[in-house]
């Protein structure tokens, strides 16, 4: 991997216009990927999804450069309808269009190239790489109390134009104070065997709000990581909502920041998957002054050879006094193959605070089911109306009514 990797990226950077400085800092990420590699079983963050076998096993070799000197058609036909919103398209890595039609445009800033940061204290291989071959990142700043009047769509797209090629997209987000964003990632795949390496970061000012929602619906062969880092500030809120559910394998990770006094963040999610499907959810919530709330509740159903995994930790600092922390995990196994692992953890340093933690699994209630078919109902009826009202708590934590009946749409919700 290391010579391929080498000639890949001195291929980018050939074709780049990065300056000096940029150069050398992702040399730095470089260096430090192929120093760690794809994270595996040795690291506690990654026991129960080895990343560095999963690849290897559905995809082999991979290419680390994507050509992206020619523009890539919009596929208008995956365009969600019902919903009038703003867009970004994302094909085969590269930004085709950022269109924010409906907004006062005057309030919403879009600074392309936006400089690398200098190196983050992580160890987080991931992120290096993702830093090392990014080709173009950009950062959208919602100005001072503005709200968004529509949602902005993320449209994640490939076409069967690449194929064992390693992506790396990158967004940044500043919300000013008292500012709101409405966020969609809508995951299309018209490809199989790559792997999808998504870096986002979200920086809260004082009453912001943020809300985001992504979908992994579409069936296919991809692999995907998603990482999320959010910064808020004083009396800032983040709603997260995930579905889980197309692709081969799909890790999203969520590290929150709660550093404003009256802060707030939500994390909800649905695993919905069958066939060998192997997805992971690992979230990673800091309590770091007083008076803060955390609330986290992801659902399982997991048909036949099927496997989830959420990693839960709330961690709170000796000053994050009169903390409020939630987190529940449950699963239903539909297939004595299926596998379900939880990791719930608390990491508490504070004394006056309110945590805890829960998780079950098992199968559907046969009972239950029998009840249903003597109410009129057939045998497969009866089990989506029972994985229906499973999953409905979860849904109902969507906080905004219009994106919440897109959700149960997406996903065929009966009620």
């Amino acid at each position: 991997m290391t010579d391929q990797i080498k000639i890949d990226f001195d291929k980018i950077i050939k074709n780049s216009s990065f300056s000096d400085g940029d150069i050398k800092l992702k040399k730095e990420h470089l260096n430090r990927f192929i120093k760690q590699g794809f994270p595996n079983r040795k690291l506690e963050n990654w026991k129960f999804s080895d990343l560095s076998q999963i690849i290897q096993k559905n995809i082999g070799q991979l290419s680390f450069y994507n050509d992206h000197s020619s523009s890539n058609k919009i596929d208008t036909s995956i365009l969600i309808d019902g919903l009038e919103h703003n867009k970004i398209f994302f094909i085969n890595g590269r930004v085709e269009k950022i269109d924010f039609s409906y907004e006062d445009k005057t309030q919403i800033e879009i600074n392309e190239d936006c400089k690398l940061d200098n190196l983050l204290k992580n160890n987080n291989s991931l992120i290096d790489l993702n830093k090392a071959f990014t080709n173009k990142s950009y950062k959208i700043l919602i100005k001072k109390d503005y709200s968004l009047k529509k949602p902005l769509i993320v449209y994640h797209t490939n076409n069967n134009e690449i194929k064992s090629k390693n992506i790396n997209l990158r967004l940044e987000f500043e919300l000013e104070q008292n500012s709101s964003l409405r966020l969609i990632d809508f995951f299309y795949d018209n490809n199989e065997k790559n792997f999808i390496n998504i870096f986002y970061n979200f920086d809260l000012k004082k009453d912001a709000i943020l809300k985001n929602y992504k979908v992994d619906k579409t069936l296919n062969q991809n692999i995907k990581y998603s990482f999320n880092n959010i910064d808020q500030d004083e009396n800032s809120i983040s709603e997260t909502f995930i579905l889980s559910s197309g692709s081969n394998f799909f890790k999203n990770e969520i590290n929150c920041n709660l550093n404003g006094e009256y802060s707030s963040a939500f994390v909800n999610g649905i695993f919905s998957l069958m066939d060998k499907q192997h997805h992971e959810i690992r979230t990673t919530i800091n309590h770091l002054t007083e008076n803060t709330k955390s609330y986290q509740l992801i659902k399982s159903v997991l048909g036949k050879d099927s496997k989830s995994i959420y990693q839960g930790k709330i961690f709170v600092n000796s000053e994050a006094q009169k903390t409020d922390g939630y987190q529940l995990s449950k699963a239903i196994l539909l297939d004595e193959t299926s596998e379900f692992n939880a990791k719930p953890e608390l990491e508490i340093y504070a004394d006056d605070v309110k945590c805890s933690h829960g998780s079950s699994s098992g199968s559907l209630d046969e009972n239950s089911i029998f009840y249903l078919m003597s109410r009129g109902l057939n045998y497969k009826q009866s089990k989506e109306l029972l994985i229906n009202g499973f999953l409905l708590d979860v849904i109902e934590k969507i906080t905004d009514p219009e994106i919440k009946n897109l959700i149960k749409n997406t996903i065929g919700f009966k009620e």
